[in-house]
């Protein structure tokens, strides 16, 4: 089995890219070939700073190493370190049809956010579709706002394969439905263009704070609270904590009497200290930066090996050698 995923370095890691897509590919890397990648050329629809890209492509590599990536275990490597993915994007646009990219969430969803509308948005899942066919990809953990993009990814291989022959794997999303929904401190999901994330890393006093101001309703802290399973601060509690512990939080506030205060005290306590073996690794990859950019040019290399014969193989079929 061949599990591919990649992430973004489109700004700061937070708790939602934990959950949604770290955790779940940390897990994954001990069932399978897995191929692990930061998607530096997608983040080129949305990032117009070249020194911002390098340092949030390397923040990646150090969040992912903390977090418990094992290059001995996983393929770890730059997006922009396999030029292949480019040519292989290339073909499959060919037989990519308009409509179909027409119909993509993440395309109408950011042109309603007002960014301006280019190739790069419009086209971005025939890139991910290069993702993911050019290493034979069986399994695809991705977010609940990413099937699509999974589903457009095998409609376009059957489109290739019936046109030119058998090329390529048909692939799998994997999505855990527990937490493909991170809320974010508004509510909403948590997201950077909603401005409502919690880092995995940072200083202790301003995430203390950004814990403090998740957004409650009015209600006094004696009111029973029925809907205490809906709070954000409980939905994230249970991401962090244990079982009995997030149920007595919830079962308090439910019951009233437990002010929004002491519950996001509670939050924060428990998200700090779920974090801190991994913010322990961070300080020690920090200081080796060497080892983690080798990290990523041997994986780099290993990924070329797959993604050249899945291209080569795919140059043959449509008649190009």
């Amino acid at each position: 089995m061949i599990i591919l995923s990649g992430i973004q370095p489109s700004g700061t890691l937070h708790v939602g890219n934990y959950f949604g897509m770290m955790c779940p590919a940390i897990e994954l890397q001990d069932q399978g070939e897995s191929y692990y990648f930061i998607a530096d050329y997608h983040s080129m629809t949305s990032l117009y700073d070249a020194n911002e890209r390098r340092k949030n492509t390397l923040d990646v590599a150090l969040d992912f190493l903390a977090c418990g990536l094992d290059p001995a275990k996983a393929v770890f490597f730059r997006q922009s370190d396999v030029p292949e993915v480019c040519e292989l994007t290339w073909l499959l646009s060919t037989l990519t049809p308009m409509g179909l990219l027409e119909r993509c969430h993440s395309y109408k969803d950011k042109m309603a956010k007002g960014l301006a509308p280019n190739h790069g948005l419009f086209a971005y899942p025939v890139l991910m579709a290069a993702d993911i066919l050019i290493y034979d990809s069986n399994i695809v953990p991705v977010g609940r706002d990413q099937k699509q993009h999974v589903e457009v990814t095998r409609d376009i291989a059957v489109k290739f394969n019936q046109a030119y022959g058998e090329t390529f794997v048909i692939p799998e999303p994997q999505i855990r439905d527990s937490v493909a929904v991170v809320p974010g401190t508004d509510g909403q999901k948590m997201s950077k263009s909603y401005e409502n994330t919690i880092q995995i890393f940072g200083n202790e006093k301003p995430l203390r704070k950004t814990i403090m101001r998740l957004v409650m309703d009015s209600r006094l802290p004696e009111e029973p609270k029925p809907d205490a399973d809906q709070n954000i601060a409980v939905q994230l509690m249970r991401l962090v904590a244990t079982k009995d512990v997030a149920d007595d939080w919830e079962e308090r506030l439910r019951a009233g009497g437990l002010g929004y205060g002491d519950l996001k005290k509670g939050l924060f306590e428990h998200y700090w200290e779920f974090f801190s073996d991994a913010r322990a690794k961070r300080s020690e990859l920090e200081s080796n930066l060497d080892y983690v950019n080798q990290v990523l040019k041997d994986g780099a290399n290993k990924a070329r090996e797959r993604a050249s014969k899945v291209l080569d193989r795919a140059r043959k079929n449509c008649g190009l050698v």
